[in-house]
């Protein structure tokens, strides 16, 4: 028998969460529903209903915002971030790189 893998019981420390979080930035591919999954992710690694009231959210608004099913506002993903403990940080790229489905203009 084989148990299903569960990427949230191996998130234990703020360098495997921050890892985490920054290879799924790469492999989003511009999909926020993505990051909002991997969100969720850590969420549950630190306990839901937590992260729920230190961002100021109910926990079923959280389940939801961080489903992957859906793209939630930025407000709550700033939230949840902060409530995680987690900074965002921009980084230049080089030269613009047009999103997916996106030309320049």
């Amino acid at each position: 028998m084989t148990t299903r893998y569960d990427v949230a019981e191996h998130l234990r420390t703020p360098e495997e969460i921050a890892t985490y979080l920054e290879a799924s930035f790469e492999e989003a591919n511009g999909d926020a529903a993505f990051i909002a999954k991997a969100l969720g992710d850590i969420a549950r690694a630190k306990g839901m209903s937590r992260v729920a009231r230190d961002a100021g959210l109910s926990r079923e608004s959280l389940y939801r915002a961080l489903s992957g099913e859906r793209t939630p506002n930025f407000d709550t993903i700033l939230k949840v971030i902060h409530a995680l403990g987690l900074k965002l940080h921009a980084e230049a790229m080089g030269e613009i790189v047009p999103m997916p489905n996106q030309q320049l203009k």
